[in-house]
């Protein structure tokens, strides 16, 4: 009899969920992949901690709202303990979309949001999203993680009570330079660590493009602020970009920059399967900011920013990526790197100093128009 090869082994999942009926919808998709098999079900967190331990899967399926042990308990003692894959499978919802991205901090590689309603015909609507996620992260190395009160106290920096933000640089006849930072899957958690290291007198406008659901952003927004000497806040639709203020870019929409320096959001179709997209965000800014323009790209999968950052940096703009070692995933720094768009390739912790050196010498008026 013919040995598996390791090509042939199948990623092991344990799904974690309270509901009997959401574990026999989930075995149902995942034993009928021919890549995923079940290796075992835990209805609460002291399942998913004991489980996880003694069947050392793969992958990890884990809802949030469960007795005893909810998922966030969880995901945290595993993944500062036993470290494991994953991914968390939970409500959209205003309430979900603040506990997942609380997973998300504490180590979980994604997410999976359930329909409203949960019923076996809307999840099934996303198996195919939920199997594709479940590969993915199962070829993610995984790392023992802080808590986030234990990561904030670390990379938080000294904020005075009223700071001041700072005003435009006149030397660059009043325009300001923009950061555009974009990431995907291991965003939250990278732009949370990168944000919270950025000081107080910036003098630049960050925009934050990541590949979130609409009714994610507004959560992580609020995340973010707890950590922030900057001022987050969610892109409004017209409003002019200042210096010294952080925007995210809504889940449900495109963001550009106008040639008056106006935010525009748009509600359209996906661009490149993405929305929001970077690729617009960043040719916008490179378009409107020229030697001005920052761009950042930061872990995800895909290729999205590749583009935009090639063009920013083709405008006189700098770009930064994140290196592979601190990427949870390297897909669009990778990509970005292989276009030729980088001009410097740095761990995670090493990017907010960079974005302060650029800022800096751009404000003195050294760097605009010169490569």
């Amino acid at each position: 009899m013919a040995m598996n090869t390791a090509q042939d082994k199948k990623i092991r999942v344990l799904i974690v969920d309270d509901s009997a009926f959401m574990c026999r919808v989930l075995r149902d998709i995942i034993s009928a992949d021919p890549q995923l098999e079940v290796a075992g079900q835990g209805r609460d967190g002291r399942d998913a901690v004991a489980m996880a331990e003694s069947l050392k899967p793969d992958v990890i399926t884990m809802d949030i709202n469960m007795p005893h042990i909810d998922g966030l308990q969880a995901t945290e003692l595993i993944m500062s303990n036993q470290p494991r894959p994953i991914v968390i499978v939970s409500s959209e919802s205003r309430e979900g979309a603040t506990s997942t991205l609380r997973a998300l901090e504490l180590g979980a590689i994604d997410f999976v949001s359930k329909p409203s309603g949960g019923v076996d015909l809307d999840m099934r609507s996303v198996k195919d999203e939920l199997t594709r996620k479940l590969k993915l992260a199962s070829k993610v190395r995984v790392v023992r993680t802080a808590t986030r009160s234990k990561a904030a106290a670390a990379n938080s920096p000294t904020r005075a009570a009223n700071a001041s933000i700072p005003a435009a640089a006149s030397q660059n006849g009043g325009k300001s330079p923009i950061v555009v930072i974009a990431a995907s899957t291991g965003g939250p958690a990278a732009v949370t660590q990168l944000v919270s290291g950025l000081p107080k007198d910036l003098a630049a406008a960050v925009i934050l493009v990541l590949h979130m659901p609409a009714a994610f952003t507004a959560p992580f927004t609020a995340q973010l602020s707890e950590v922030s000497a900057l001022p987050v806040k969610e892109a409004v639709a017209n409003e002019t970009v200042q210096p010294g203020t952080i925007y995210v870019c809504p889940g449900s929409s495109h963001l550009r920059i106008s040639v008056q320096g106006k935010i525009l959001l748009d509600a359209g179709a996906r661009i490149d399967g993405y929305r929001p997209c970077a690729d617009v965000a960043f040719e916008t800014v490179a378009s409107y900011a020229r030697g001005l323009a920052v761009g950042v790209v930061l872990t995800g999968m895909g290729n999205d920013a590749a583009k935009g950052a090639l063009d920013l940096k083709s405008k006189g703009g700098y770009v930064l990526a994140q290196d592979e070692a601190t990427s949870m995933i390297f897909g669009m720094p990778a990509e970005a790197i292989k276009a030729g768009a980088a001009d410097e390739v740095l761990p995670l912790r090493d990017i907010a100093a960079a974005i302060e050196k650029r800022v800096a010498k751009l404000n003195k008026g050294v760097l605009v128009g010169a490569r």
